[in-house]
């Protein structure tokens, strides 16, 4: 953005000059906040004073990047999920509202399992799902698994757990393919498992351009019909559920019957198809007999 660069320049000016030019009040908000290193009150408390010269050329770079494209989580480097602040960047997908509903339900399961709990989030990226799972449940009696087999999602969600606290004594993140990253001596004895998986077929002509240019497509696609790794984790979850333990992951809005029939093909009961915040069927659940 073209200024005088004689004068010291305020974050009220930056912030106006940044609304003007990309026509988004929130998101020329989010973006100097950023770039201040404030947020908030803290960032209004700022409005009047003097933007560094580093704060200035990072902010133009942010500004740059978002007009070119590129997806605003990423331009900024992190993005909130429920009640945790996750890093993110082009190693992992950008967390997404309707993961949010599959958090909560897994979170409610959890919760039904009063003594202790042992949840696993299978393909974690950057750790949304889990870690947003350690922040809610209790301290004590809580075990957490994160589990992804790119090494790059996995040193992000390692991160991402160094910034949680208490709770990130919970957590253990552990490089493998579904449940090969699992220790045997947690076979049959978990209480949640809880996925994201790639569910986009191939060549889908839904995809968004930005999620195409931007996205890490092995956490996006997944064969001809989007199913490939749904069954993957399908056919082996009733071997590491123990008895009541329950399977929910996030599904394609027109996956719902086919992944229905799949879950009780594997010997799943109480298969359930539920509704993302739009109405469109998205979050599948079943049960371990």
């Amino acid at each position: 953005m073209a200024r005088d660069t004689t004068d010291a320049v305020t974050w009220r000016t930056l912030l106006n000059e940044t609304i003007d030019v990309l026509g988004e009040r929130p998101q020329a908000r989010w973006i100097c906040e950023t770039a201040c290193g404030l947020d908030g009150d803290e960032f209004l408390a700022e409005l009047d004073e003097p933007a560094t010269e580093r704060m200035v050329a990072q902010l133009d770079a942010m500004v740059a990047r978002y007009r070119a494209g590129e997806p605003l989580a990423y331009v900024m480097g992190h993005w909130s999920f429920r009640t945790i602040e996750l890093m993110v960047d082009r190693r992992v997908l950008i967390p997404r509202p309707e993961t949010e509903v599959v958090a909560g339900r897994a979170l409610e399961l959890a919760r039904s399992f009063a003594d202790r709990r042992r949840v696993v989030d299978l393909g974690t990226g950057s750790g949304a799902i889990g870690l947003s799972l350690a922040a809610e449940l209790p301290l004590t009696n809580t075990e957490i698994w994160l589990t992804d087999y790119s090494v790059d999602a996995v040193d992000v969600a390692r991160a991402n757990a160094s910034g949680l606290g208490r709770a990130a004594a919970n957590v253990r993140v552990n490089h493998g393919s579904w449940f090969e990253a699992l220790p045997v001596d947690v076979r049959g004895e978990i209480d949640v498992v809880v996925s994201n998986p790639p569910y986009i077929a191939d060549g889908d002509p839904e995809v968004a351009e930005s999620v195409l240019e931007y996205e890490p497509h092995s956490a996006l696609f997944a064969g001809a019909d989007g199913l490939d790794d749904v069954r993957a984790i399908a056919r082996d979850a009733r071997d590491w559920l123990r008895s009541g333990g329950w399977l929910v992951f996030e599904i394609g809005y027109q996956q719902g019957d086919a992944v229905k029939v799949l879950l009780e093909g594997f010997g799943f009961v109480d298969v359930a198809i539920a509704n993302d915040l739009s109405g469109r069927p998205r979050i599948a659940e079943a049960r371990n007999p």
